[in-house]
């Protein structure tokens, strides 16, 4: 008992050091309201250039893959048969209007005859009508002109607008006819260029208040949503919505002038619908998730972190926009929540001082 009483006290346990983390300061700012979708690439227009006669492959006027304008020849077919064509009508022609002038001339002539007695009433009538015919055999072959002069401008196959060519599909030496399946080649205009996209239906109502304030601001992404290809506006939404899918389909036009999107190519969209004014935001990795909600642990004067409910509005490119549970200028962590409970006294630290354990950093969406 003395040896007890003579002991010397028990030292109260050292507090536990602060736990390093990331933080970042809540911000104040405008924020647009994005809507994201998938969808294709889909050139503006797209041609099969096919050959409407018939006839021997001359000449391929183009290169594979080359940039072509509106009205530039891509190839040409033997012209003789239909060249040879327009000649017989226009013969035919000649034929034609030299009888009506005969006619004319006769008619002309009999005339002032006939009212001078010389000449009969019916001979006059079968000459008007002759003339008549005549008239009718010029225009019908005026006609077989115009026809013989348009099959021969088909031998010549001619960009129907600005693009791209394809591969060549038919060699030269061959017969191509209209109803040669591929044509002689693929026309695609990429210069503006379309992406067709989904949205949910439950989203296109906001998509068609923003179309009636004016132009919707649309931007394309890569497949991994993670490089920007081009800006352009949303032109329409779909008139129909699929069923079996919940969703709508819309489209966007884009210049692609550095000629990123290529058709047929997967997409990510994304749409901005209106402007949040005065937004709060925080980077996205601060938002943890429990079985009561979206979190963020917020640092306070006393540097201790504490649990705070939030709502998200929204995520996007690494920016939540909290709607609720967070004012302008506290400090929220960013990295190292698995080490903290609330009360839990932490330290400014680098990003390299603590280990990154978000689901990002694991490859999955936040």
């Amino acid at each position: 008992m003395r040896h007890r009483e003579n002991a010397a006290p028990e030292k109260p346990a050292a507090p536990p050091p602060p736990v390093p983390v990331v933080t970042a300061t809540v911000k104040q700012e405008d924020v647009p309201i994005i809507l994201k979708g998938i969808g294709t690439v889909q050139a503006l227009n797209r041609a099969a250039i096919r050959s409407q006669v018939t006839g021997y492959l001359e000449s391929v006027a183009f290169t594979e893959g080359q940039s072509v304008r509106r009205g530039d020849v891509l190839a040409r077919i033997d012209p003789r048969i239909y060249q040879a064509r327009l000649g017989t009508a226009q013969a035919q022609l000649g034929r034609d209007q030299a009888l009506l002038t005969n006619r004319q001339t006769n008619l002309q002539r009999n005339e002032p005859l006939l009212q001078r007695g010389y000449a009969t009433e019916q001979s006059v009538t079968g000459e008007k009508a002759q003339i008549a015919q005549s008239e009718n055999a010029v225009r019908g072959d005026q006609a077989a002109i115009d026809y013989a002069k348009t099959e021969l401008d088909f031998a010549t196959l001619r960009a129907p607008f600005d693009g791209v060519t394809g591969i060549r599909l038919i060699d030269i030496g061959n017969v191509v006819q209209p109803s040669d399946p591929g044509g002689v080649v693929v026309l695609t205009q990429v210069q503006p260029i379309s992406v067709i996209f989904t949205l949910p239906t439950d989203e296109i109502p906001q998509v068609q208040a923003a179309l009636g304030r004016g132009p919707v601001p649309t931007a394309v992404y890569d497949q991994a949503g993670t490089r920007k290809l081009d800006t352009g506006s949303l032109l329409l939404i779909d008139n129909e919505a699929q069923p079996k899918s919940g969703t709508v389909r819309l489209k966007a036009n884009f210049p692609n002038a550095e000629r990123q999107l290529w058709p047929g190519a997967f997409a990510n969209v994304e749409i901005t619908t209106s402007i949040v004014k005065g937004a709060l935001t925080v980077p996205t990795d601060a938002v943890q998730q429990n079985d009561k909600g979206p979190f963020v642990f917020v640092v306070g004067d006393d540097h201790a972190a504490a649990i705070r409910p939030v709502q998200v509005g929204q995520r996007v490119r690494g920016v939540a926009l909290i709607s609720e549970g967070l004012k302008a200028g506290e400090m929220v962590v960013v990295q190292g929540q698995y080490n903290l409970v609330p009360g839990t006294a932490v330290v400014a630290a680098g990003p390299d001082q603590v280990p990154d354990t978000t689901t990002a950093s694991a490859g999955m969406l936040p």
